[in-house]
């Protein structure tokens, strides 16, 4: 650690020390141990830290962060007075610290919406099985970017309990657009989930059929193709929102290309 460049996050004009905080972590991100450790004694130390400064830490925490940042994030995350839940949450889950997930279910309730969000994808990111019943209420919020944030995390912790929450929200619509729910099923194991959608690609419901077709382009599974040819050859069907089946198996082969291409190119020396 350099004890001056650690004193220099703390004097001076504060465009000049962001300036200096984002060469640290440009320097951790290339491996400069050095840097890495005067950010960790940053964090640490985080209640003599501008607040606006330890928000950009926190975006970029696997740059430098350890184990040795838990205790600090974990009181960072219930520090009211502080006033950094949020990003508080972002580096824990980015660090993996699993003893967060008690403080990220308290912060499903938090009166600020930022802190709300980065609670819900934190629980995601972090993967626990058991916070699947607090995360399935949110699925009938009002705001959308809730509902999509919390199907995200839904899909990020998997397992059969997440995926009959989105199913039972995706057959029983509570809103016209939902395709942050097709996303999220989209990124279950196949198997699971390939078979439920091409089931409800026939649904006598036009929406449950367009809705199935974006899902199914999202899976990246050649099993989808004929189906999706089909609907895009013969649907004639609208939504309540006026969108058409055949439109969207049209759009959904697409997507399966792309996502197949891009497979392709990872898995190509």
């Amino acid at each position: 650690m350099n004890p001056a460049e650690l004193r220099s996050l703390s004097n001076g004009d504060l465009d000049a020390r962001a300036e200096r905080l984002n060469r640290l972590l440009d320097r951790a991100d290339h491996g400069d141990e050095s840097a890495a450790a005067t950010l960790r004694a940053f964090v640490r130390d985080y209640r003599a830290a501008h607040r606006s400064l330890f928000c950009r830490a926190m975006n970029r925490a696997t740059a430098f962060g350890d184990d040795s940042l838990e205790e600090p994030l974990l009181a960072a995350l219930t520090d009211t007075r502080y006033n950094c839940q949020a990003w508080a949450a972002k580096g824990c889950a980015a660090l993996g610290f699993r003893a967060a997930v008690p403080d990220l279910l308290e912060m499903l309730h938090h009166d600020q919406w930022i802190a709300r969000e980065e609670a819900v994808a934190g629980l995601g990111e972090l993967g626990d099985a058991s916070t699947v019943p607090a995360l399935v209420p949110l699925l009938g919020e009002p705001a959308e970017w809730l509902r999509a944030r919390t199907a995200e995390a839904l899909a990020g912790i998997g397992g059969d309990a997440a995926l009959a929450a989105l199913w039972h929200e995706f057959t029983h619509r509570r809103y016209q657009r939902i395709g942050y729910l097709a996303s999220a099923l989209a990124l279950f194991p196949p198997d699971a989930v390939l078979p439920r959608l091409l089931d409800a690609a026939a649904s006598p419901d036009p929406d449950q059929r367009y809705w199935a077709a974006v899902a199914l382009g999202s899976t990246g599974d050649d099993r989808a193709v004929p189906v999706l040819e089909r609907l895009q050859a013969t649907d004639r069907g609208t939504t309540v929102f006026d969108g058409q089946v055949r439109a969207a198996a049209k759009k959904a082969l697409r997507t399966l290309g792309r996502i197949q291409k891009a497979i392709a190119a990872r898995s190509t020396p």
